[in-house]
């Protein structure tokens, strides 16, 4: 069998596979991705964090991104029983970029891609990684290429970029049951045709509305620049018992039990198939050896209601980009204390975050009338993406703050 050497084998060419490659290759390693699928394919995560500009920029992926056309974000906004609510992301306790955009993310990855390859990078799509095994220091990994040919190729250290199809912590035994209970989103591409002169609608933000009668229920409307939106809803898996099994008649029905949406979707065409997406939390026993370390949604996933996946990917990558460069040059990296961790930093406040919302705490902040403005920005930064940012006290001490914040606005 055909046998080659590189330093880096990244699996897999999404978000974070492609920006830890273009990080990699600046630094002169020599960087081998391989992915599964053909660009562009299908893939949710569509409306992006400010957080992540930082890392595209540090990708050298900024102008790719800019040129593409897609929709200005600057915030989020949310409804719940008619109560209705923006937050600017430009109005933020945390410095760095306090806008993005919202993707279709099949041109996105590819944007991403593309640029990571027009760098130096390559990238050999449709070759499927089959087998992995550990050869003193380094891994020895068989891959199928685009015409079934088996070969492999031995690495200094191995990056599973593979998002949702959790290659090495399958082929590894890796996984472990998620703390977060079950849920299920069903979704599909609309035409949306809403009134532009609609007051409580905006287009450069993300629209999260609740479910009148289960609060634990919600909807994402993300809107692109071609006149398309992302719709989709999310609830425990018998939630949806009810409701029809052709998934665009049930979208239909939920969308019309939401009186805002009702209203902003009265126009709205449905000529695509709808999707379906269930037990998508995950956890790892570990994220990252002296051999690999999993990136983004490989790894750990939480919950599409605050967008998190895309920057947790970017920064996820940014943070493994810096270890392998030092273990390549022969320093002792601990993965543990200089990849897991500050990584889980953010995580776990967006862990606190996503958990605050359906328990209800975090709902009652984003609908108090009254918020104070310091606090709000603190708020602002971690929907915005910063949630690493420790001189943030809604970061720092998350769930205590976040707890204690909600008692406030209830007692008012």
């Amino acid at each position: 069998m055909h046998k080659e050497n590189t330093q880096v084998l990244v699996v897999g060419a999404g978000p974070s596979g492609s920006t830890v490659s273009a990080l990699l290759h600046a630094q002169n390693i020599q960087v081998t991705v391989i992915e599964k699928a053909q660009f562009p394919r299908f893939s949710i995560g569509e409306s992006l964090l400010p957080a992540c500009m930082e890392v595209v920029e540090q990708a050298g992926m900024l102008d790719a991104v800019n040129a593409a056309g897609f929709q200005y974000k600057d915030g989020a906004a949310f409804r719940r029983e008619g109560v209705y609510t923006q937050f600017n992301f430009t109005d933020k306790f945390t410095p760095g970029p306090g806008t993005t955009f919202q993707v279709q993310r099949g041109s996105f990855d590819k944007v991403l891609a593309d640029s990571a390859a027009e760098q130096g990078v390559e990238i050999r799509y449709q070759h499927e990684l089959l087998e992995m095994e550990f050869v003193g220091e380094r891994s020895l990994l068989t891959v199928n290429d685009e015409n079934g040919n088996p070969y492999q190729i031995e690495a200094d250290y191995v990056l599973d970029a593979s998002g949702f199809g959790r290659v090495l912590p399958r082929m590894l035994n890796l996984e472990e049951p998620s703390c977060l209970p079950p849920r299920k989103a069903i979704f599909t591409h609309i035409v949306d045709n809403i009134d532009a002169g609609d007051d409580q609608y905006d287009r450069n933000k993300i629209l999260i509305s609740v479910h009148p009668d289960n609060h634990d229920v919600w909807y994402w409307l993300i809107p692109f620049s071609n006149g398309i939106c992302s719709f989709g809803i999310v609830g425990e898996p018998e939630f949806f018992d009810s409701y029809s099994d052709d998934k665009i008649e049930a979208i239909k029905q939920l969308a019309s039990e939401e009186p805002g949406l009702a209203a902003l979707l009265a126009n709205a065409e449905y000529p695509n198939p709808a999707g379906e997406l269930g037990g998508y939390s995950a956890n790892v026993k570990h994220l990252a050896t002296s051999h690999y370390a999993l990136l983004g949604n490989a790894g750990e996933f939480l919950d599409p209601v605050f967008s998190s996946g895309v920057t947790i990917a970017m920064k996820s990558a940014q943070y493994a980009a810096e270890c392998v460069i030092r273990q390549l040059n022969g320093e002792k990296v601990d993965w543990q204390q200089e990849y897991a961790e500050p990584l889980m930093v953010g995580v776990n406040t967006f862990r606190t975050y996503v958990e605050g919302w359906y328990n209800g705490t975090l709902q009652d902040v984003i609908f108090y009338q009254k918020p104070n403005p310091r606090i709000k920005q603190m708020i602002s930064s971690i929907l915005a993406g910063y949630a690493w940012d420790t001189d943030n006290p809604y970061v720092k001490n998350s769930l205590q703050r976040l707890q204690t914040l909600a008692e406030v606005v209830r007692a008012e």
